[in-house]
C-alpha cells in the first residue's frame, strides 16, 4: 500500500519542464471533433451524475487479483432532467468517452496517488472516472458554472478532490503519453476506434419525409424559406444545404453541424421530418419493393419505433397491415398509439409475443407476405454508436465492443446463433413469400454466413417452394456498389458519408402449378381500382373466335354429313332442271352453330327433297332454302311468292366439280360423267351418305323419305 513518503518522493521528481509540457498537449477533443474550443465550460452537475450511472453499468470488470479501484453497486440519485433526450445524449457521450479511456484514467488515478490514499466511498468511483475525463479534456481548467444551476454535493466533493490533485494528475497524464509515444491520449486508442471517431465527425444527418403529413415538394419549399438550398452532395459543405438520397427518394441529407438548428424547425417538431439512420430506410424500402397492394408485413426486432412508422408511411395507400412483435409491456401501447397518431400512422398492430414464440400458423399472420428481420447484431459498422443505441433502442452493453473496436469471439458466436434461429424461424412461415434480412455488422459471420447456412439447411418437410437468394431491389448508384453486390448481397461499407449496412433478400421460388394468368392479374388490378373503370366482363374478339373454334370441333362430323347431303340434293336438282346450267351458284354459305341448327337443317332437307318437287322452280329459290338452315321450318313449308322474294346478299362458293377422276380398276386418271336420276319407288339410302334419321338420334325414318341415288361412289367424298 502506498504511503505519504512515496507521495512526497513523486512530488519532488516532478519538474517544471514536465508541467509546462502539459499546457501544450493536444487533447482528444480537438482531433476527434470539429467543435473544439480553447476553453470548455464543462457540464451541469446532473449530467455528471447521469453519466456516472451509465458508466457504472457498462464499465469493464477486471479479475479480483488485478482490481485496484473498487466500484460500488449503488447508483447515484438522478434528477428529473434525466428524461430529456438531449441530456441523455450528452450523458451517454460522456460515459462512452470515459469507457474508451477507462484503463488510462485508472492508471492516472493510481499513478497520482488518489487511489488508494484517499478515503472516497466506492459508489463515487464511477463519478471520479467520468469527471476526470472531462477535467483533462478541459486541459485541467476550472468549470464555468451558471448562477441558476443546482449543485449536487457528490459532484462538488469529487470536483474539489480533482482540483487538489491537479498538478499530479497532469504529470501522470504526461508520463502516460510519453510511455506510449503519443501526442495525446487520443492516439493511444486502437486504430479502429480512431477511424470510427473520424468518420463520426463528418457523418451527415439523414431524415425521411413523413408523406402522410407533407409532400417532399412542400418540405423543399419550407426549407428554402428557412435559408436552405438544395445541392447534389452535402459533404464538406458548411452552409445551410440539403440533398436527396440516391437510394431512397424520401430521405434527405443534411450536414452534421446543422442538427441543433434543424431541431428548432417546425418540420421536425410536427413529425414531418424524422432523423434516422439510413440503414433502416434501406430496409423498409426493400420491403416496399416486394409488396402487393394487400400484403401484410411482419417486423421483427425493429428497435426504433420510427422504423415501424416509416414502413407504415410507405404503405399508406395500400390495404396492408403491419404487425410488430416483441412489444414487451402492454403499458407501452397507449404511448405508442399516441406517437403513431401524431405521425398519421393507422395500419400498425402490436404483438406482445416474442418472434420465436409466435407460431408460423398463427391466424393473425395468414396474409403476411414479407417479413422484415432486423436482428440484434454487433453493430460495428456504425460510426456514431451513441446515436445508434439511443435512436434504435439497442443494448447499451454494445458500447463495450465499440470502445475496443472489436467483439469477442464468444459474443460473436452467441449473436450469430440468435440470428440464425430467427432467420430459420422466419422461413417457416408458409404463407410468407419473402424475408428481408438487415444488419449493421461488418462481420461475415453475422451476414453472408448466416444467410447461406439458412438457405442450405431449409426444412424439406415444409410443402412449399424453397427460398432462394434474390438480387437487391434497391438502385445501385456507383461502380463500387455494383462490385459489392455481385453475389446478390447489398453492402455499404462504413465511410464518411454513411454507416455500414448489410442487406439480403430471400424469396420463394415460383411454383409452376400456381402460374397467374393475365386475366387474373387484370381482375386483381380492377378490384383495386387501378384500371379507371375499364370493364373486363367483355371478352375480346380473339377470345370469342378461340372459344367458337373449340366448341365447333366435336360437331365437325355431323356438319360434314349435312354438307354432303346438301351437295347431293343440289346436283340432283340441277341435273333435272337444266343440263346446261352453270356449276357455280351464288348463295350464302351456311354456318352451323348450335345443335338446334343441325336438327333444323335435317328437317329442312327432308321437306325440300320430296319426289313431287317441281324442277322448274327458279334455282335461286332452291338455293335460298338451302342457304338458310338456321331459319325456322315454316320458311320452307310456306315459301314467299316470287314477286315478294327478297334476294339475299350473294356470296360466291365453288361446289365440288362433277367431273372428277375415279380411282377405279379401269385406270387411274380416267374420268366419268355421272348423271343421276330418280329411281322410284325404292326408298334406299346411299351407302356412303348419311340419312337424316342418322343425324337425329332416336327418330325413325319416315315413309316419304327421299329416294335413294344410284350406288356409285361420290367423287367429292
Amino acid at each position: 500500500m502506498l504511503n505519504s513518503a512515496s507521495e512526497l518522493e513523486f512530488s519532488n521528481q516532478t519538474s517544471s519542464e514536465e508541467i509546462s509540457q502539459l499546457s501544450s498537449l493536444e487533447l482528444s477533443s480537438r482531433e476527434k471533433s470539429s467543435s473544439c474550443s480553447a476553453e470548455k465550460p464543462g457540464y451541469p452537475d446532473f449530467i455528471y451524475v447521469m453519466a456516472a450511472n451509465i458508466f457504472q453499468g457498462i464499465r469493464f470488470e477486471k479479475s479480483p487479483e488485478k482490481v485496484l479501484i473498487k466500484y460500488g453497486n449503488e447508483p447515484l440519485p438522478s434528477s428529473s432532467e434525466s428524461e430529456d433526450e438531449s441530456f441523455q445524449r450528452l450523458s451517454y457521450e460522456l460515459a462512452f468517452s470515459a469507457l474508451k479511456y477507462q484503463d488510462i484514467l485508472e492508471s492516472i488515478l493510481i499513478d497520482s496517488y488518489i487511489f488508494p490514499s484517499t478515503t472516497i466511498p466506492d459508489h463515487l468511483s464511477s463519478l471520479i472516472i467520468v469527471m476526470l475525463y472531462d477535467f483533462q479534456d478541459r486541459k485541467f481548467q476550472a468549470r464555468l458554472l451558471s448562477d441558476n444551476e443546482d449543485s449536487i454535493s457528490e459532484v462538488q466533493e469529487v470536483e474539489n478532490l480533482l482540483h487538489s490533485f491537479k498538478t499530479k494528475l497532469a504529470a501522470s497524464l504526461a508520463r502516460c503519453r510519453i510511455k506510449h509515444d503519443a501526442l495525446s491520449i487520443y492516439h493511444i486508442l486502437p486504430e479502429t476506434v480512431r477511424k470510427q471517431e473520424l468518420r463520426a465527425s463528418t457523418l451527415p444527418l439523414y431524415a425521411w419525409v413523413n408523406t402522410c403529413k407533407v409532400s417532399p415538394e412542400e418540405v423543399y419549399s419550407n426549407l428554402k424559406k428557412k435559408g436552405y438550398h438544395k445541392v447534389k452532395s452535402v459533404l464538406h459543405i458548411d452552409d445551410k444545404v440539403f440533398a436527396v438520397d440516391k437510394h431512397c427518394y424520401d430521405v434527405l441529407i443534411f450536414p452534421s453541424h446543422l442538427k441543433n438548428d434543424l431541431l428548432s424547425i417546425d418540420l421536425f417538431k410536427d413529425y414531418k421530418l424524422i432523423f434516422q439512420d439510413k440503414s433502416r430506410s434501406l430496409a423498409v424500402h426493400s420491403v416496399k419493393a416486394l409488396l402487393n397492394m394487400d400484403d401484410d408485413i411482419l417486423m421483427v426486432n425493429t428497435g426504433s419505433w420510427y422504423t415501424v412508422a416509416h414502413m407504415s408511411v410507405l404503405t399508406n395507400n395500400n390495404t396492408s397491415k403491419i404487425f410488430v412483435c416483441g412489444v414487451e409491456s402492454q403499458a407501452k401501447d397507449p404511448d405508442l398509439k399516441n406517437l403513431f397518431t401524431k405521425m398519421g400512422c393507422k395500419n400498425i398492430e402490436m404483438l406482445h409475443e416474442t418472434f420465436i414464440n409466435i407460431e408460423s400458423k398463427d391466424h393473425r399472420l395468414q396474409k403476411v407476405k414479407v417479413i422484415l428481420l432486423l436482428p440484434r447484431c454487433s453493430g460495428l459498422g456504425v460510426s456514431n454508436p451513441v446515436e445508434f443505441i439511443l435512436n434504435e433502442h439497442e443494448d447499451t452493453d454494445l458500447l463495450k465492443d465499440f470502445s475496443q473496436g472489436r467483439i469477442s469471439e464468444d459474443k460473436l458466436h452467441v449473436l450469430a446463433q440468435q440470428q440464425y434461429e430467427q432467420l430459420t424461424h422466419a422461413m417457416k412461415f408458409t404463407k410468407a413469400q419473402a424475408v428481408v434480412y438487415c444488419t449493421c455488422s461488418v462481420y461475415p459471420e453475422e451476414n453472408e454466413a448466416i444467410v447461406k447456412k439458412a438457405l442450405e439447411f431449409q426444412d424439406p418437410g415444409i410443402k412449399v417452394q424453397p427460398y432462394r437468394l434474390s438480387p437487391p431491389v434497391l438502385p445501385l448508384c456507383s461502380l463500387k456498389e455494383i462490385h459489392l453486390s455481385t453475389d446478390k448481397f447489398f453492402r455499404m461499407e462504413p465511410s464518411e458519408i454513411t454507416n455500414g449496412c448489410f442487406l439480403s433478400i430471400l424469396t420463394r421460388e415460383r411454383d409452376p402449378s400456381e402460374t397467374v394468368s393475365v386475366k387474373d392479374v387484370l381482375a386483381r388490378a380492377a378490384a383495386k381500382g387501378l384500371l379507371d373503370g375499364i370493364e373486363l366482363g367483355k371478352s375480346s374478339k380473339r377470345e370469342k373466335k378461340k372459344k367458337k373454334s373449340k366448341t365447333s370441333l366435336p360437331k365437325a362430323s355431323t356438319n360434314d354429313n349435312c354438307i354432303q347431303m346438301r351437295i347431293a340434293e343440289f346436283l340432283n336438282r340441277e341435273t333435272k332442271a337444266n343440263a346446261n346450267q352453270s356449276e357455280t351458284v351464288t348463295t350464302k354459305t351456311p354456318l352451323p352453330q348450335k345443335n338446334t341448327t343441325q336438327v333444323g337443317a335435317s328437317s329442312q332437307i327432308r321437306k325440300a327433297i320430296k319426289p313431287t318437287t317441281n324442277a322448274l322452280v327458279p334455282t335461286f329459290m332452291k338455293n335460298s332454302s338451302l342457304s338458310r338452315p338456321c331459319e325456322r321450318q315454316t320458311n320452307f313449308v310456306r315459301p314467299r311468292p316470287e314477286d315478294k322474294m327478297v334476294a339475299l346478299k350473294p356470296v360466291e362458293i365453288v361446289l365440288p366439280p362433277v367431273m372428277m377422276p375415279f380411282s377405279s380398276p379401269q385406270g387411274i386418271g380416267s374420268t366419268q360423267h355421272c348423271c343421276y336420276r330418280w329411281v322410284a319407288p325404292k326408298p334406299l339410302v346411299p351407302a356412303c351418305l348419311p340419312t337424316p334419321s342418322i343425324s337425329r338420334k332416336g327418330e325413325k325414318p319416315k315413309e316419304n323419305s327421299p329416294p335413294s341415288l344410284p350406288g356409285h361412289r361420290r367423287p367429292w367424298l
